[in-house]
């Protein structure tokens, strides 16, 4: 049973009033923990699940951004971050030949080799955005690929090292019509970008920075970046876009913060989003993924914490957001134990033709709450499907990646016919999974309307 959390009685909330609705948190206790959703049959109709390694990027590591393009096509983010010198190469699936195509190797189209010395530009993290009316796909780079004369890389001790540091994430404009890079610049100097939204109606990006967790702005029109300020120590993985053209995220310590373009500054709400009520505070209860609803009233998402949580928000409705509580996305474990978040993981959260929405979650060998057969791999990756009228959830596929556990997904997204597309992380190579949908499922151009974030 879902507890529903009505944010109406919110009072304004901002940065200066942080301290005064610290009085207004719910307690942990307060916290009714829906049920664990529990495995039930899927369809008649299977969910053909397909792996693609990153063979032409034997470096890879990471896949962390997955995104649909404005062409309807998947993009990937071949990442390198655990290699000397290692860099991003940005990928495409190929329908025609059902394989994949290696667009380009970042370092060469912004001129930051990756033999320079300095921190490379190893990885695109949560920041594909579309833009529409002219094909772009803007991208924009992250940090902590070592140079490739050191082991690893600390953006604090060499960020003023000029021979070392980070250049900065460069923020690329791809034309999907004709495959060329349009331009590209530094958008945030000595710092990398953990995710990136794109405005499309008012020509403006968002992004947030990395190390410093800086809110930023980057006019389109005039090539012109702002810094809004600090939101805290612990970056969200997203933002998310409401009607009003307001944007959206998370602090350390699990509470939304919104920026409106009106007023021009940072909010904060003055309650924490649920969590755990047993063995967590909050704190760094930030979003990991979110994605809108067909119709863009709510948005669902999901937190990075330990057992995260499923979440439904309506934005545009009431001082401060409706939240509702939709429970754990992973499975029940001891609380005593402690268990990572590479393992107990939630993403790729996606809605499809269908209308329903899809997700990933990891499911792992607990001997109490999930006593696998020995011949069972350890961790797998579960993919969910959640009916947005009913709120049940249905296991639908199952992961497999032929050598590697397959329980950590960044990112999902849908292609122009209907299928999912899932990122993986957590194998080198790396690669995505296809999914493809059930013919009664299946619906042509099901990304529209486009996700405008990473």
């Amino acid at each position: 049973m879902t507890r529903p959390i009505d944010r109406r009685e919110f009072f304004r909330g901002s940065a200066s009033l942080l301290t005064a609705g610290m009085a207004l948190y719910p307690r942990a206790q307060d916290w009714a923990a829906p049920e664990t959703p529990q495995t039930t049959p899927g369809d008649s109709h299977p969910y053909k699940v397909k792996w693609y390694e990153f063979t032409e990027a034997p470096d890879s590591d990471t896949c962390w951004s997955l995104s649909v393009g404005p062409d309807g096509r998947i993009y990937a983010s071949a990442c390198a971050e655990g290699v000397p010198g290692g860099v991003v190469k940005v990928v495409r699936y190929n329908e025609k030949k059902d394989g994949l195509d290696y667009l380009f190797s970042l370092d060469e189209k912004v001129n930051d080799p990756a033999d320079s010395g300095r921190a490379t530009q190893c990885k695109i993290h949560y920041s594909f955005a579309p833009s529409m009316h002219d094909g772009v796909l803007y991208m924009a780079t992250h940090l902590s690929g070592p140079p490739i004369d050191q082991p690893a890389y600390s953006p604090w001790l060499s960020w003023h090292d000029e021979k070392r540091c980070f250049r900065g994430s460069a923020l690329l404009a791809f034309d999907t019509r004709t495959d060329e890079v349009k331009w590209w610049e530094t958008l945030i100097p000595k710092e990398g970008c953990r995710c990136l939204l794109h405005d499309e109606e008012r020509g403006l990006l968002y992004a947030l920075s990395y190390p410093r967790d800086h809110f930023i702005i980057y006019d389109l029109k005039k090539r012109a970046r702002r810094d809004v300020g600090r939101l805290g120590s612990i970056n969200a993985q997203t933002l998310f876009l409401d009607k009003q053209h307001r944007v959206w995220t998370t602090n350390d310590y699990g509470h939304l913060v919104r920026y409106d373009p009106i007023k021009d500054r940072l909010e904060i709400s003055p309650l924490v989003l649920p969590h755990n009520p047993v063995f967590q505070t909050g704190w760094h209860s930030v979003f990991y993924d979110v994605v809108a609803s067909p119709g863009g009233d709510c948005v669902y998402a999901v937190t990075w914490i330990a057992q995260s949580r499923l979440l439904r928000i309506w934005p545009n409705e009431g001082e401060w957001p409706k939240v509702e509580d939709l429970g754990p996305a992973t499975q029940d474990r001891d609380p005593t134990v402690s268990v990572d978040t590479f393992r107990d993981h939630c993403g790729g959260l996606t809605f499809a033709g269908d209308g329903q929405l899809y997700y990933v979650a990891s499911r792992w060998r607990d001997p109490v709450y999930n006593p696998l057969s020995a011949e069972h791999k350890d961790r797998e990756g579960v993919v969910w499907r959640l009916n947005p009228s009913t709120l049940e959830r249905q296991e639908v596929a199952r992961l497999e990646h032929p050598k590697n556990f397959a329980q950590y997904v960044s990112r999902g997204a849908v292609d122009h016919q209907g299928d999912l597309f899932f990122g993986h992380v957590g194998s080198r190579p790396s690669g995505i999974f296809k999914v493809e949908m059930p013919v009664d499922r299946k619906e042509e151009n099901a990304h529209l309307p486009i996700r405008m974030w990473g």
